[in-house]
């Protein structure tokens, strides 16, 4: 029967139209018979007509069908066999049991039957175990994207390689804006001769524009201490590989003349907007100066900021003009507020203390509501002792507040002064920084990736010794400068307890602070007195100097007991013991803490950066004084840890 007899539809319309017509010849038959018989006879004919053309017709589409199909089977083959499309099949145990021609040429074998896809490569038995639909992989130094069929265990294989040149070539070209900064230029070049002067300028711009074609920068001086400079991330990546040695061919180059001048350089990169990558640069390079300066930073859009260099102390300035137009900054925006709150880190040691009793006063002096926040259970020995001689003084103590109580004051339009730190998960309570819109942020520390967002007022100064060496020159430049001898007595402590007594991170300003509080009736027999250490305290350090090992030369690395916990405060001093020692050029303790993370504290009498090797640690800190927290770690995990960045910052030639 035709197809199109076939289907109901059509049958039902034949019949019935057939059944008319026959029932028509039929009345017609009546009337007249002979014109009825003629009728059904042409009716007949063409019935025939109809049925000799289907037949014609389904011949036709069957051949056409049998053709299709042989043809439709003639290009799977070829497409299975000839076409540039890797197939393989493989068993339960990953041993190949048929591969088209192609794959056969990729691996230039005549056959792969029975080979294990061990031998071929490890990415797809990673692939294949861990049921990944689709991957990027490497074949005889070509590119392919393997798609997986688990079900059917079948492997296709895909040439992308001339799609991922194009696309390293468009991430290679990618524009990359940069701004480079001469850190102290004007300070050193101050009191120069105009002859001197040039001759500084001339050098220094002849290494940067050797710098800039040895690498196919393009450099332009925009200022007397400040370049931009473009090009791309190929660039960018060969700068990243030297660890941009231009900072020390800067820093070489101007200390050989006995000049302090290096380099900061920040860089904006991974956008193709030139606004943003200027505005990236901008942001690096402040990050870079609020650091100390002699490094690069890059900021990436994610958020992620790599930095290389660091390694020299930062310069102290010999201008006051900063600190004076932030002590009346500080003073505006206190009088703008309702209430100042101020607070340091977790476990505050007498450097935070002593700043925030400091700020306190600031804020006293301005007559504005005032308190500091500080949780008494997570105190060490020292402070516990200055807070005893406070509780003295009523005046004092009751602006004293736990982080509970300062959750409960009201905070439209407070201020929230954060002192000797800047990130917001080291402060003593979080919710405080995440409340209030209006912060100020005040550390000695350089500035690391995490940082409070919006503050209104940032005074980070990574050359002084303590925070309490800032807030003592803030005071000076207030309008009532009198304060009280406890007062200065715990900024006095602040300042010794970080520069250990006055040998470690002194420039010529910390003096002039400790003279100033010495001044205003600081007392050192009282400061001392804070600092006394009882017996157990003395014979845990001394269990931990017992246990020192030497990883490699100059480099000395205790830890504690893993059942025992030692306060921050108590490794520090530890650490600092130890560097004390002949042949020790840095030292690291480690120890469980109390609250249950391991602590590192990193000391280094500055031939060895330490605060590099904390940062990888996710912690930070100072050229010579860094230290870490790690959580969910052994004390053994923590050291191997350690160890491995130690190799990895010695064998990167002592650079980030």
């Amino acid at each position: 029967m035709p197809i199109f007899l076939q289907t109901n539809g059509m049958k039902k319309i034949l019949i019935g139209f057939f059944s008319v017509i026959f029932l028509l010849l039929l009345i017609l038959a009546i009337y007249n018979w002979w014109l009825s018989a003629i009728s059904i006879i042409i009716l007949l004919y063409f019935f025939y007509l109809l049925i000799k053309q289907s037949v014609k017709f389904q011949k036709e589409v069957d051949h056409y069908i049998s053709l299709l199909s042989h043809r439709v089977e003639k290009v799977g083959e070829e497409a299975l066999l000839q076409m540039p499309i890797g197939i393989l099949l493989v068993d339960e145990e990953y041993t190949i049991e048929w591969a088209n021609p192609y794959m056969l040429s990729v691996f230039q074998e005549e056959s792969l039957i029975g080979t294990s896809v061990y031998d071929i490569a490890d990415e797809l038995i990673q692939m294949m175990i861990q049921e990944n639909e689709r991957k990027i992989i490497t074949l005889h130094e070509r590119k392919y994207r393997v798609f997986y069929k688990r079900e059917e265990k079948l492997l296709y294989f895909f040439d992308i390689t001339e799609q991922a040149l194009i696309e390293q070539k468009y991430e290679e070209e990618q524009p990359v804006i940069a701004i480079i900064f001469l850190d102290n230029y004007d300070e050193v070049t101050q009191g120069m001769d105009d002859l001197a002067r040039g001759s500084l300028n001339s050098r220094v711009t002849s290494l940067l524009n050797e710098w800039a074609s040895q690498y196919g920068i393009y450099l332009k001086r925009v200022s007397g201490d400040r370049f931009i400079a473009f090009f791309n991330e190929k660039i960018l990546a060969v700068l990243e590989k030297g660890k941009f040695s231009i900072l020390d061919n800067i820093r070489e180059m101007t200390a050989k003349n006995n000049l302090p001048l290096t380099l900061s350089i920040g860089v904006g990169a991974g956008s193709s907007s030139l606004p943003e990558l200027g505005s990236y640069a901008q942001s690096s390079l402040d990050l870079a100066l609020g650091r100390g300066g002699d490094q690069a930073a890059i900021k990436l859009p994610n958020g992620k900021i790599k930095f290389y260099g660091g390694k020299t102390n930062p310069m102290e300035k010999r201008t006051r003009v900063r600190a004076r137009v932030i002590s009346h900054a500080l003073s505006e925006l206190i009088q703008d507020s309702d209430r100042i709150f101020i607070m340091g880190h977790k476990y505050p040691d007498m450097d935070a203390v002593g700043a925030a009793i400091g700020i306190l006063k600031i804020a006293q002096m301005n007559q504005r509501e005032s308190y500091v926040i500080l949780n008494e259970q997570e105190i060490d020995s020292g402070v516990r002792k200055l807070l005893s001689e406070v509780k003295q003084k009523t005046d004092i103590y009751s602006h004293f507040i736990s982080p509970q109580e300062a959750l409960e004051i009201n905070m439209t339009n407070a201020l929230l002064v954060i002192v000797d730190t800047h990130k917001p998960s080291l402060v003593i309570e979080e919710k405080l920084v995440n409340r209030c819109e209006r912060i100020v942020v005040i550390d000695h520390h350089r500035r690391s990736e995490e940082f409070v967002q919006n503050p209104l007022l940032v005074y980070m100064e990574p050359y002084a010794s303590s925070t309490s060496e800032l807030v003592t020159e803030l005071l000076q430049y207030q309008p009532n400068r009198k304060i009280d001898i406890l007062e200065a007595t715990a900024l006095l402590a602040g300042i010794i307890v970080d520069t250990k007594s006055f040998t470690l991170r002194t420039g010529s300003r910390t003096f002039d602070a400790a003279s100033y509080l010495r001044a205003k009736g600081a007392d050192t027999v009282l400061v001392q007195k804070f600092l006394r250490e009882d017996l157990d305290t003395f014979i845990k350090r001394a269990k931990l100097v017992e246990k020192v090992e030497f990883y490699k030369e100059g480099i000395a690395i205790t830890k504690g007991e893993p059942s025992e916990s030692y306060n921050n405060v108590l490794i520090a001093q530890t650490a600092d013991l130890l560097l004390a020692m002949e042949n020790v050029e840095a030292s690291f303790v480690i120890s469980k803490r109390p609250d249950d993370m391991v602590g590192i504290s990193a000391r280094s009498l500055g031939k060895i950066n330490v605060q590099i090797i904390m940062e990888q640690l996710e912690g930070g800190g100072h050229l010579t004084n860094a230290a870490t927290q790690l959580r969910d770690i052994t004390i053994n995990e923590a050291e191997k840890q350690l160890k491995a960045v130690i190799d990895s910052y010695l064998e990167g030639g002592n650079q980030s």
